[in-house]
């Protein structure tokens, strides 16, 4: 009851900063940017209203919201960059911290307000400390409620875990790249199964690099992309390209390794672990 308790406390405390941080906003950039018909880019000369700015802060569901979101916090980060650096950090381990899905349109998000670079840098630090908050919030609190609750895919991990102990980080790189559970779930049962904290980081920060790298690459392309046309030339088809080969290489290498190295007789089935029959 006591370890229920706490984490209720936990997320009620983390969801009043969040709503505290995304209400109180700060003042608004006293002039807007919007685009004339040559293309360039004018001042409005009126003030931009804020008043309504509040209500459109929350969680993207769709792409659409996810581009009004991105604009928004552009026009902000214009004169308020800590803001809106502090509220994007601070929504992103949220939802990694308690297993919240979404962390994809954050990562598009994270491409579309601090570019290619340090889009990706932000993203991944981000969701290594959130998994590992996610880790260290399951061991205090959640052990004994994951093992009620999915008792059938702990024991399947835990039998796995055991029997890659010689090359247990690249079984958990494997996991990550070729997922035969939710990440999710693999960050909650973590500790359960007795994988070491800095395993755990480790693999979370190497093994979801290529899944960030397309979220942020996309959302790039989103905030530079004003037309289709543009999304199909040559160029977005060559970024395209390249982004596809970066992402697959550090998976068909962990592939070619776990063929070797790794007890994998497992196949990913509706996102759960099943066992491979044997003839």
């Amino acid at each position: 009851m006591r370890s229920l308790v706490g984490l209720i406390a936990v997320v009620t405390a983390a969801s009043l900063y969040l709503y505290s941080l995304s209400l109180y906003l700060p003042a608004a950039p006293r002039r807007r940017p919007h685009p004339t018909a040559e293309g360039s880019h004018a001042e409005s000369e009126q003030p931009a209203d804020s008043s309504e700015e509040p209500s459109r802060l929350k969680f993207p569901s769709d792409l659409e919201e996810l581009r009004e979101l991105a604009e928004l916090l552009q026009f902000y980060k214009t004169e308020h960059t800590g803001y809106v650096l502090l509220l994007f950090c601070s929504a992103y381990l949220y939802k990694q911290s308690f297993a919240i899905p979404g962390s994809s349109f954050l990562n598009i998000l994270a491409g579309a307000l601090f570019g290619p670079y340090q889009g990706l840098l932000l993203a991944s630090a981000l969701t290594t400390v959130g998994s590992t908050m996610c880790y260290l919030l399951s061991k205090a609190f959640g052990k004994r409620y994951i093992s009620n609750l999915f008792p059938d895919k702990v024991s399947m991990l835990q039998r796995k875990v055991e029997e890659n102990q010689d090359c247990l980080f690249f079984f958990l790189l494997f996991l990550r790249f070729f997922p035969m559970t939710p990440n999710w779930f693999l960050n909650m049962s973590a500790p359960i199964v007795n994988i070491p904290i800095t395993f755990f980081f480790g693999s979370v920060f190497i093994g979801l690099l290529p899944y960030n790298f397309i979220c942020v690459q996309t959302g790039v392309m989103l905030s530079e992309v004003a037309s289709l046309d543009d999304l199909f030339s040559w160029v977005r088809l060559l970024q395209l390209l390249a982004i596809a080969c970066m992402a697959l290489l550090p998976g068909a290498l962990i592939r070619r390794f776990s063929q070797k190295r790794l007890k994998l007789d497992v196949q990913p089935q509706n996102g759960l672990i099943t066992e491979k029959k044997v003839q």
